[in-house]
């Protein structure tokens, strides 16, 4: 409870105003540095990036050669204005689940039959679906390239049917401008109901793949007078409750550069 206090004082100081989620006509977005932005819609906390302004890049414990760290500790480490989960980790806590390249180093060489891509380099961001042809080689002039599962399809399909789990969520969106969404939760979603709130609202939604869930979904924000650490808690069949007050440590981190 005091972490949740704590975070709801340091929005009210960074000037934020807490958005209804069914409200689809009052997010407001704060300027944090340029080509980032952030906004509260209800308890979602969205960060939209522009790749043609921002600088996006990825730290990886792979990469840096060393241990997985918290997502506060990889924006201190790596000079990040934010970072957020890159995906889903294998049991070495090195490797991303999907295939995922930064520059000529490969954390995951291997596809897998995970259905969404988001490619980044220093002037835009491609967004994939792995049911069309080509699409891992319109992916390889591109400096970041990470696969992971899909929540909504380029053609704003949600492709989740319910299924009774429901966790925290951090994901990854795109908009119909190229602006990347950085999504995190921690009131738990079923990813139907999560990908009918995306859809629901003004953020013109047009592709969204899941990153995280439970208590390792991690979102830090530090720059434009926001400090904030966010830690995903409820996961169904694994951590049932919402009793986490601490970022996990996550080996690989999408971000913006401060």
């Amino acid at each position: 409870m005091k972490r949740r206090a704590a975070l709801a004082i340091a929005c009210l100081l960074a000037g934020l105003r807490a958005t209804p989620a069914n409200d689809a006509t009052r997010i407001s977005w704060r300027t944090l540095q340029p080509g980032v932005e952030f906004a509260t819609a209800g308890q979602l906390y969205i960060v939209r990036a522009d790749p043609a302004i921002a600088r996006l890049t990825t730290a990886l414990a792979s990469e840096t050669r060393s241990a997985p760290k918290t997502a506060a500790d990889w924006c201190r480490t790596s000079r990040l204005a934010i970072a957020i989960n890159a995906g889903m980790f294998k049991d070495d806590h090195q490797s991303n689940v999907g295939y995922l390249r930064h520059g000529q180093h490969l954390n995951n060489p291997q596809w897998n039959d995970y259905r969404a891509v988001v490619a980044v380099n220093a002037q835009r961001a491609l967004w994939l679906d792995l049911d069309a042809e080509g699409t891992e080689r319109a992916a390889a002039d591109y400096d970041i390239v990470i696969q992971n599962l899909r929540l909504i399809t380029k053609g704003r399909k949600n492709v989740w049917s319910a299924n009774g789990r429901q966790w925290s969520e951090a994901a990854l969106a795109i908009d119909h401008e190229g602006r990347l969404l950085f999504l995190f939760s921690r009131a738990p979603y079923s990813m139907k109901a999560f990908n009918a709130l995306l859809l629901s609202l003004p953020l013109n939604v047009a592709g969204a793949m899941h990153l995280e869930g439970g208590p390792e979904a991690s979102l830090s924000i530090h720059t434009g007078g926001v400090d904030l650490d966010l830690e995903g808690s409820y996961e169904t069949g694994f951590w049932p409750h919402d009793s986490n007050e601490r970022q996990w440590a996550i080996p690989n981190v999408l971000g913006v550069k401060r």
